[in-house]
C-alpha cells in the first residue's frame, strides 16, 4: 500500500512490479478526500502472459474468425442470385437466424453504446472491461442486413412452394413475446424486479436458444431431398472456419493468461460453439459424401406429394392400381 501525505500535489509515486507468475492483478486508488469522489473505478490491471509472441498470434487469430464469418453470408446470396432460386435453402433457417441476429445485435448495441446499461455493467464487473467491442457491434448488424438480404430474395425468387412451417412461427412468436414481457415488466417496474441490462441479457439467451436448433430444420431437408443443392457449402466452409478459429483463441487465451475458467466457467459459450461447429461438419459430410453429386429427389415435396395423391385417385378412378409403375402400362391394350 502506497499512502500519499495530505494536501501533497507535485510527489510522483513509482510502484515497482515483479511478475512471480502468470496471471493478473488490479491496482486500485481511493481517497478519503470529499472533492475528489468516488475513485473506486479507477484502477489498472496487470496481466503477466507466458508469452507475448502468442498475445500478438490470439489477436491475428481473432481477426482471422471475425473475417470468416463475416464473409460467411455471402455465398449463399450469391447462389441464390446465379440461381434465381431458394430450392434447397431452408425457411425455417432464415427464420431462426435473423431472429438470432436481431437479438444479439440488440444485445451488442445496448451494452456497447447505451450509458446506463454500462453503468449496471461496471456496478457488477467492478474491474471488468465491456466484453462487447465495435467489431461485435459492426459483425451483429452486418449479419442482420445480409440475412434480409436473404430473405428478401426467398421472397421474390422461385421458392418451389416452401413455406415457413408451423413449429418456427410458434417458437419465434414465443421468443418475441418473451421479449416484450420482459420489456413491459422493465418499464412498468421502473427497474426494481429487471434493470436494462437484466433485460439485454434477455436478448443474449433468444441468441443461445437459437443457435441450438438453427440448423436442424436444414440438416433433416438435406437428408430429405437426398441432397444439398441450394444450401451454399461456402456458406458452411467458413462457418467452421471462424468457429474452428474461435475455439482456438478462447484455448489459446486460457493457456496464456492461465485463465481457464475463461473455458470451463462459461460452458454454455464454449458448448454452443462445438454445437456450431459439429454441424458444420455434418453438412460437410452431407455435401461431399453421403450426397455428392446428387439431384434432388423431391425437388418441391408438397407438390410432389400433391401430385401423387392426385395421380393415385385418377389411377383407382379407372380402375387401375395405383401400385403399378409406369413400365407395366406399356402392354396394356386400350380397347381391351
Amino acid at each position: 500500500m502506497v499512502i500519499i501525505p495530505k494536501n501533497t500535489t507535485d510527489q510522483k509515486v513509482h510502484v515497482n512490479i515483479s511478475g512471480v507468475g502468470v496471471g493478473s492483478c488490479n491496482i486500485k486508488l481511493n481517497s478519503s478526500s470529499e472533492e475528489l469522489g468516488n475513485l473506486s473505478g479507477v484502477f489498472v490491471r496487470v496481466q503477466v502472459v507466458h508469452s507475448e509472441a502468442l498475445s500478438i498470434i490470439i489477436i491475428i487469430v481473432g481477426w482471422i474468425y471475425f473475417a470468416a464469418w463475416s464473409v460467411s453470408f455471402y455465398p449463399q446470396v450469391i447462389l441464390n442470385f446465379r440461381r434465381k432460386s431458394v430450392v434447397g435453402l431452408n425457411f425455417d433457417f432464415l427464420g431462426y437466424n435473423i431472429t438470432g441476429f436481431i437479438a444479439y445485435s440488440c444485445f451488442n448495441i445496448g451494452l456497447y453504446w447505451i450509458e446506463p446499461v454500462w453503468d449496471e455493467y461496471q456496478k457488477l464487473h467492478p474491474y471488468g472491461v465491456n466484453p462487447v467491442l465495435l467489431n461485435d457491434v459492426f459483425f451483429s448488424i452486418h449479419a442482420v442486413i445480409l440475412c434480409t438480404i436473404t430473405i428478401l430474395q426467398a421472397l421474390i425468387y422461385d421458392r418451389g412452394g416452401q413455406k415457413v412451417s408451423w413449429v418456427c412461427k410458434i417458437i419465434l412468436i414465443l421468443a418475441w413475446v418473451f421479449i416484450i414481457i420482459c420489456l413491459v415488466i422493465t418499464a412498468a417496474s421502473k427497474q426494481t424486479v429487471l434493470n436494462w441490462l437484466d433485460f439485454l441479457y434477455m436478448f443474449s439467451y433468444v441468441k443461445l436458444a437459437v443457435t441450438l436448433i438453427k440448423y436442424m430444420p436444414q440438416a433433416y431437408m438435406n437428408y430429405r431431398r437426398k441432397s444439398t443443392d441450394g444450401w451454399s457449402i461456402g456458406n458452411v466452409l467458413l462457418d467452421f472456419t471462424g468457429g474452428a478459429f474461435s475455439l482456438l483463441q478462447m484455448f489459446l487465451l486460457a493457456y496464456n493468461n492461465n485463465d481457464w475458467a475463461s473455458i470451463f466457467g462459461d460452458p454454455t459459450k464454449f458448448g454452443l460453439g462445438v454445437f456450431s461447429i459439429a454441424f458444420d461438419i455434418l453438412f460437410i459430410i452431407q455435401h461431399y459424401v453421403l450426397y455428392r453429386n446428387h439431384d434432388p429427389e423431391h425437388r418441391y415435396p408438397e407438390i410432389n406429394e400433391k401430385a401423387s395423391l392426385i395421380n393415385n385417385k385418377t389411377r383407382e378412378k379407372n380402375g387401375i392400381s395405383s401400385s403399378m409403375g409406369s413400365g407395366e402400362f406399356e402392354g396394356i391394350d386400350p380397347d381391351n
